[in-house]
């Protein structure tokens, strides 16, 4: 339930080869300290990123628990994806919402993010395969920046598990 599929440095690690390797058509995206940073800057790099996997017939969505529409829409808008915001995660509502737009079966859509209990326990859930990323900045939000320590402990566990395997 808390361990991801997979772990990046960052989005823009994640290859169509390793997206194809586990068959994966579609993505589910966070925002926050996945594809921007806590002052809302998106990298030429993450944009790059997200325009050779949908050039690659990748599907994206975000999935935002963020109330903020604004936000979303501008980097839903410099994307040009598909979002939900105020999603509720780790809520399986957002994400199943996401998978009946993307018309693809749970295990073939992959739930990227930056927070265990939120992005990776939701697409647990809902049964989607699960990649965990570093959050792009050390700044966090006040109801995130609580939860880190925790997640930093997980973290070590599963890489300690993977290693092992």
């Amino acid at each position: 339930m808390f361990y991801p599929n997979a772990y990046f440095n960052k989005v823009e690690e994640i290859t169509i080869e390793f997206l194809q390797r586990n068959k994966i058509k579609a993505l589910i995206l966070d925002i926050d300290n996945t594809l921007i940073d806590y002052n809302h800057v998106m990298t030429e790099s993450v944009e790059k990123w997200a325009r050779d996997l949908k050039g690659q017939g990748v599907k994206l969505y975000i999935v935002s628990n963020t109330s903020k529409k604004k936000k979303v829409e501008k980097v839903a808008g410099k994307l040009d994806i598909p979002y939900v915001f105020f999603a509720k995660k780790p809520l399986k509502i957002g994400f199943k919402k996401a998978q009946k737009y993307l018309k693809e079966n749970s295990e073939n859509i992959a739930v990227v993010g930056d927070q265990i209990f939120t992005d990776v326990i939701g697409g647990n859930r809902a049964k989607m395969f699960t990649i965990l990323v570093e959050p792009i900045s050390e700044k966090d939000f006040w109801y995130t920046k609580w939860k880190r320590p925790i997640e930093r402990r997980i973290k070590e566990n599963f890489m300690k598990r993977t290693k092992e395997k």
